[in-house]
């Protein structure tokens, strides 16, 4: 460059007036203004636009700052900076100060994720892991903090550069709410907008802390592995499905199944059975003709009462999560049981009992336990 260049660059930068910063992109969130060896002249013109703030730093240190409108540079629109400069009648020559200006507009669609997976302890299905992702929005709500605390000296800041960071103190956040949370496992993926605005909570202090505002915080999915899945869809299942019911259709079908087994024993075994079925079948209806026929008063004899009545069957409440909770039958209870819905230490309850008890207290409960071996055999 020769040496009438480098003078009309300097005159150039010298008599520039007008201060203003046009973004024509869509990811910078701090840009400064560059002069010639930072130098304002008195009474230049500041022009702020709309989604911008113009940020004075004098020396590393935090001056004035500008919303939208246009200024007048001089010492009474720089309150701050006079004092810092020691002003006290004013300013003719140029000043040296460093111009930001800030993009408060509403960032929006930033992309967040578990890196992951996240370790929950679940009380059926014991420690399981999930994963998350989802979206957020944020805008520079102070503008002069964020500039001393995250831009410093960055003469084109983007929002590309604060994205790691701020991803990173999500994810931290969101496996401490979600540890805390103590949902069943099921519930997350259920519950997500509930979810999401908690985390927008406990996250906000963190940003307001380098002038950041968190505006909207969305969880879009929570993972977990696929056996897991199956595992909770098969709990959800038995657990709305009535155990007796269950139990009667898949007695119809393996009596079915060995019916139509050609040969064995298990064949002749059901053949037997259903000759007996028949015969008694058979014997009823030819008793109930006997009875039409016969006079009244006939019948008054001991073997045509017919049989006693059916007991009714046990219904036993149970606790859980401070509430009660039933009816439920003897084999739904051990269903329960068996997928840890309930435990030895659960609190029952059952017609003709004073007070709840654990179920490991109640007699015929305890068969759910285990343990119960006969004794050896006497010897000879």
């Amino acid at each position: 460059m020769g040496i009438f260049d480098k003078i009309k660059e300097k005159l150039s930068h010298e008599f520039i007036d007008i201060i203003e910063w046009l973004d024509y992109t869509d990811d910078t969130i701090c840009h400064r203004f560059e002069r010639y060896k930072n130098e304002i002249k008195n009474n230049a013109k500041l022009i702020v636009r709309e989604g911008q703030t113009a940020v004075f730093i004098n020396e590393g240190q935090l001056a004035d700052v500008f919303t939208p409108g246009t200024y007048t540079l001089n010492t009474q629109n720089l309150p701050i900076l006079t004092t810092l400069k020691g002003w006290k009648y004013g300013f003719d020559s140029p000043f040296k100060a460093e111009v930001y200006f800030v993009n408060t507009h509403l960032f929006t669609d930033e992309k967040w994720g578990t890196k992951s997976p996240i370790t929950l302890n679940d009380e059926r299905f014991g420690l399981v892991e999930i994963r998350a992702y989802g979206t957020y929005a944020f805008k520079i709500s102070e503008p002069g903090k964020f500039i001393v605390d995250i831009v410093g000296t960055d003469n084109n800041f983007t929002n590309y550069e604060i994205n790691e960071h701020l991803k990173s103190l999500i994810a931290t956040r969101f496996t401490d709410t979600v540890g805390e949370a103590n949902l069943p496992i099921e519930l997350y993926a259920a519950n997500t907008s509930e979810l999401s605005e908690t985390c927008k909570e406990v996250m906000q202090p963190e940003f307001q802390t380098v002038g950041i505002s968190l505006e909207k915080f969305y969880i879009e999915n929570v993972s977990m592995p696929e056996d897991l899945k199956k595992e909770i869809f098969e709990y959800s299942r038995i657990d709305k499905l009535d155990l007796n019911k269950l139990t009667q259709f898949k007695t119809a079908k393996a009596i079915e199944a060995a019916a139509n087994q050609e040969g064995g024993t298990a064949g002749a075994g059901m053949g037997m059975g259903m000759g007996f079925v028949m015969a008694q079948q058979m014997g009823q209806m030819m008793g109930g003709m006997g009875n039409q026929v016969s006079q009244p008063g006939a019948n008054s004899g001991p073997a045509a009462m017919g049989p006693p009545p059916i007991p009714a069957a046990v219904s036993y409440y149970y606790a859980s999560n401070g509430q009660q909770n039933g009816p439920v039958s003897f084999e739904q209870l051990r269903a329960l049981f068996a997928n840890r819905t309930v435990n030895k230490d659960t609190l029952v309850w059952k017609a003709g009992m004073t007070n709840w008890k654990a179920l490991q207290e109640v007699e015929e409960l305890k068969a759910f336990l285990g343990g119960n071996t006969p004794p050896p055999l006497p010897s000879n």
